[in-house]
């Protein structure tokens, strides 16, 4: 395994340009399923998910091909059962059921797997599935869905942390083929159900109302190829801003969209960090001392949980007290322990974290969870005194394109190496 060697303390300066985002990229590349023709999906980050998920569609029958940030599908025949050992390794997979459902009416899919950031339960999708009049089973580790037709119907898919993204998701590409309206209601608001409801109307779908809690979807008989150009990732340009913010330096986000960060950019403010548009792009910088904030995590468009552990990593570098509350997933506090091998003082009271900002952070050799505790982590590193090792990257590379690559490019002393 490899792993990250940082030598902190170099302010970032410069800019880079935001990758798409992965968390749009999946549902399009499985929405490819629905149709026999050629699909081109561009602006598509090269990460080891993406590849993944290619993986799956071929195996699903689909021609693939991934080549410098455009992927080309076609899915001519196409079998309703994915790789058990495929699908359970990444949670992502699980939106290849209701393409399956909705051009085959039935799927047959492993139970998903991904990150250690506790249950993220797939009952919505199922009960979703169901609404539409499709029969669910659970057995020897697989879901089934299977229905004579599908008919559309009005749902309400709202759970006990919000609404659900990739459940959203899943029933919306089923619907697309169901025989008269499907009406979500609590449906998902975040910009990448509406980049993947944008992909499925240049595909010949009928859906209005995304990006609001109801979403209409009137089903069609078939749909055709399109060509479609991925959403940059909010959360990729979330953290280089706080890594800016961190390292008191000044990086320009190439790409960025503001009109996605509202809340991470109203927290930045908070925390006195200037970030400002200039034409499509936006620049980061401190403006003065960090000052502590509070930040609860909460269903688009409030503050992202995949952007709460980079904020906590910057937290500790502000004097005062700071409160980070996570109401979306109940084990997302595992970089906790890691950020107190740097030096921060953090404790944990239920579903709140306590930081005790302003204590300088030493580097130390660190172990990476999950996905964005990876982040936090190289956040941390990049602002500590000496060298920190982040171990397991492997977590970081399935959500942002060569890291290591853009922060050396922002003049950051990072290296990949074999872990020891």
């Amino acid at each position: 395994m490899e792993s990250f060697l940082i030598k902190g303390g170099v302010p970032l300066h410069g800019e880079v340009t935001i990758s798409g985002a992965k968390n749009a990229a999946l549902p399009i590349m499985a929405a490819t399923l629905l149709t026999s023709e050629p699909c081109v999906i561009r602006h598509v980050p090269n990460l080891s998910d993406v590849r993944f998920m290619g993986r799956i569609l071929t195996w699903l029958g689909a021609k693939v091909s991934i080549e410098a940030g455009t992927v080309r599908v076609q899915a001519k025949k196409i079998k309703g059962q994915g790789d058990y050992d495929l699908v359970r390794k990444m949670r992502g997979s699980i939106c290849i059921m209701g393409p399956l459902l909705g051009r085959l009416k039935q799927a047959r899919v492993s139970l998903p797997g991904g990150c250690t950031i506790g249950p993220r339960p797939i009952n919505l999708h199922l009960k979703g599935f169901e609404a539409l009049g499709a029969k669910i089973t659970i057995e020897a580790g697989y879901v089934q869905a299977a229905a004579k037709r599908l008919a559309g119907s009005t749902m309400f898919l709202g759970g006990r942390a919000g609404s659900t993204v990739l459940g959203t998701a899943n029933v919306m590409m089923a619907a697309t083929l169901a025989e008269g309206v499907t009406v979500i209601e609590s449906a998902a608001c975040e910009p990448e159900v509406v980049d993947l409801a944008k992909f499925l109307n240049a595909m010949g779908a009928k859906i209005s109302g995304a990006g609001s809690p109801t979403i209409t979807i009137t089903g069609v008989k078939e749909l055709h190829g399109a060509e479609h150009e991925v959403i940059p990732d909010r959360i990729e340009a979330a953290t280089y801003a706080i890594a800016a913010a961190a390292t008191n330096g000044e990086v320009t986000l190439k790409g960025a969209r503001a009109d996605h960060l509202h809340a991470v950019i109203d927290k930045l403010h908070e925390a006195g960090v200037a970030v400002k548009r200039q034409g499509t792009n936006l620049v980061v910088r401190r403006k003065g001392r960090l000052k502590s904030s509070d930040v609860t995590t909460l269903p688009y468009s409030g503050f992202p949980t995949d952007v709460q552990a980079q904020m906590m990593a910057l937290m500790t570098l502000a004097p005062g007290l700071s409160i980070i509350t996570e109401r979306i997933f109940e084990s997302r506090f595992m970089h906790v322990s890691e950020l107190a091998r740097l030096g921060a003082d953090i404790e944990i009271e239920g579903p709140s974290a306590i930081v005790k900002g302003g204590r300088p952070l030493s580097g130390a050799p660190v172990m990476a969870s999950d996905l964005r505790a990876s982040a936090a982590l190289v956040v941390a590193g990049l602002a500590a005194n000496g060298t920190t090792q982040v171990n397991r990257v492997y977590h970081i590379d399935r959500g942002y394109e060569n890291i290591d690559g853009k922060l050396r490019q922002l003049g950051a002393r990072i290296q990949r190496v074999e872990e020891s």
